[in-house]
């Protein structure tokens, strides 16, 4: 593993195995939003009215280049949540519409979801796709049995928050057109985890962050729409969409990134972080990260006994994995992991089961990894009743 720590400012103390829930932004990419800051408070009027529609334009070109996409289909916002919730909103769903999506969701986008089908006398299905996975058909096929005559949209994630799956979107959006249905994705762990091509995945609307694995300062996401699908899009806030002295270059981006007085510096960051990732070579900080998660992953089945939700292939999970552990109070070890053993990592229950998340960044190294084995070869057994090491299946 290269030695990538020293760009970041995490407390060494500390084992870090969570940057799927927010990221970590190397400290130059933090320098650069800093800088765009000074700019701003030197001459907020030049700077505000006069530059920031040009240098947003140039932020948005060199992210779309990253992700398969033409600058002018998409808009950044502060988050992913964001930028689902202005597609949720936005779209006319009358009563009796079902909105399908998966039990791997986001909660809080399963929140949102569920409160606008309510509001809306439409339905919010959540069909169960069981682990493990065989293959990507079956997933494909058993999402596409819950499709029906009232479905209008299809709604799945990227990779998925809870289980760290890379699902098979491409597929999912593909026959959704077939359909007629509208395909929305949530892509809140995939660019800079994974190679993202918005064109060729197809998705009507795909919203995602920059703030995690492409390692923007917090505050950067981005919502892409298929240019015949961007007028279907309201502004959650109303403002002057580009009416006012600052023409914007479509409805599109003026409605939604032009929302009052903000502070646009994490969205003018993005291009450092990209650069930062370029210059280190990030398709191979990929491959090495990937590599010791999968040490990660023989070292947890080997100490559980039970199978991960997975195959071991690269197109199932890349960077974020969960691992089933036997039955115990998740939020209980996590507190230790972290108070006793100085391990950050996530302890969560999904279908009633405990889980526990493991992100491998490009500053982790094997060290790491075997400070969770041996903290979890200390706590389970003290921790877990029917915890029998090897071939338990508790």
């Amino acid at each position: 593993m290269r030695n990538l720590r020293r760009h970041f400012l995490l407390d060494p103390g500390v084992v870090f195995l969570n940057h799927g829930s927010f990221g970590a932004c190397p400290l130059r990419v933090l320098e650069a939003c800093r800088d765009w800051q000074r700019e701003l408070e030197r001459q907020p009027v030049e700077f505000m009215g006069r530059r920031c529609p040009g240098l947003l334009k140039e932020a948005r070109d060199t992210l779309a280049a990253r992700v398969g996409a033409r600058g002018d289909d998409l808009v950044y916002v502060s988050n992913a949540t964001t930028g689902l919730n202005i597609v949720a909103r936005s779209l006319s769903l009358a009563p009796g519409d079902e909105v399908l999506s998966t039990d791997h969701e986001y909660g809080a986008l399963d929140r949102a979801w569920d409160l606008i089908c309510r509001r809306r006398g439409a339905r919010y299905l959540r069909r169960p796709l069981d682990l493990p996975f065989a293959s990507h058909e079956d997933a494909v096929e058993a999402l596409w049995a819950g499709v029906g005559e009232r479905t209008r949209v299809l709604f799945v994630s990227h990779i998925t928050s809870s289980t760290g799956v890379i699902l098979p979107v491409r597929e999912f959006a593909r026959r959704a057109r077939e359909r007629g249905l509208i395909s929305v994705v949530d892509g809140a762990h995939a660019p800079g985890q994974i190679p993202v091509d918005l064109q060729e995945l197809g998705a009507d609307f795909y919203a995602a962050n920059c703030h995690k694995w492409l390692m923007a300062p917090k505050g950067a996401g981005f919502l892409h729409a298929r240019p015949e699908m961007q007028e279907l899009l309201q502004p959650l806030v109303i403002s002057w969409g580009g009416d006012g002295d600052q023409p914007s270059p479509s409805r599109f981006i003026g409605d939604h990134e032009y929302l009052g007085t903000r502070d646009p510096s994490p969205w003018l960051a993005v291009p450092e972080a990209i650069r930062f990732q370029e210059e280190h070579d990030w398709d191979g900080v990929r491959d090495e990260c990937h590599e010791l998660l999968r040490v990660c992953r023989r070292g947890m089945e080997e100490l559980t006994g039970l199978p991960p939700p997975v195959p071991d292939e690269r197109s199932w999970y890349a960077q974020m994995a969960s691992f089933p552990l036997p039955s115990c109070d998740g939020w209980e070890l996590q507190r230790r992991l972290l108070e006793e053993f100085s391990v950050e990592v996530p302890v969560f229950y999904w279908r009633g089961r405990c889980y526990l998340r493991v992100s491998i960044q490009g500053y982790n190294e094997p060290a790491d990894v075997e400070a969770l084995l041996a903290a979890l070869r200390a706590l389970l057994p003290e921790m877990c009743d029917a915890y029998k090491g090897k071939g338990s299946d508790s």
